[in-house]
């Protein structure tokens, strides 16, 4: 699979990328009311390093929403700056952005060159995937997360993402089902980032996909 071909597929998926301004769908009642404003963007920002070696971080992701908004100010995305609005996105981590290049292209990139090729589709496509990891109107923390098998997540572009929670030798999971059938399903690997605050993050080790990838 090439990555033009998933550009144009994804593009379709920008036609009807908008912002929910409400609860979509939610999962469990998020436990406690979360009343801090520090947006994620401030989080993603507040990391100097930019591109390293560290694939648990996201540097391609922050460079992604920056990317975004300086073309598109009026962007859908720009949610991500403004604490005062709930919101849960489900944040891949470099190395699920790498994972994604290097399913596409046959090669392992750095971060920069898998930003590169992420950024090669177009502002349009890449817009319409960070909005795809978005579930805007409510603050799903772990604890609800964990309790919500089966839920259905409606996104910022109005797609459905469902809830797989799954218990292996005591502990429980959280795996998203997005449109791809193909391939593992993208796995949360940190919960609660920017907790305490109306906008949480949950760290996934793969790239949700819009579209169905041979």
């Amino acid at each position: 699979m090439k990555l033009v071909r998933l550009g144009t597929r994804v593009a379709a998926v920008t036609a009807a990328a908008l912002l929910v301004c409400g609860v979509a769908a939610s999962p469990a009642a998020a436990t406690g009311k979360p009343n801090g404003t520090k947006s994620l963007a401030a989080v993603l920002t507040s990391d100097k390093s930019g591109f390293d070696h560290n694939s648990k971080d996201f540097d391609i992701l922050t460079a992604a929403v920056k990317a975004v908004l300086k073309a598109k100010p009026k962007s859908a995305v720009g949610v991500l700056a403004d604490g005062t609005k709930p919101l849960t996105a489900f944040v891949p981590t470099d190395g699920a952005f790498q994972q994604l290049v290097c399913e596409l292209t046959g090669k392992w990139p750095t971060e920069r060159q898998a930003f590169t090729a992420v950024a090669g589709l177009g502002i349009n496509t890449v817009e319409a995937v960070l909005l795809y990891h978005v579930v805007p109107g409510a603050t799903v923390d772990k604890a609800a997360a964990l309790k919500s098998d089966g839920a259905e997540l409606k996104t910022a572009t109005g797609a459905v993402l469902s809830v797989d929670v799954r218990t292996s030798w005591g502990k429980k999971s959280v795996r998203l089902v997005d449109a791809d059938s193909n391939d593992r399903d993208p796995r949360v690997v940190v919960f609660d980032v920017n907790k305490g605050n109306k906008q949480i993050a949950h760290a996934i080790d793969r790239v949700l996909r819009p579209s169905d990838l041979p």
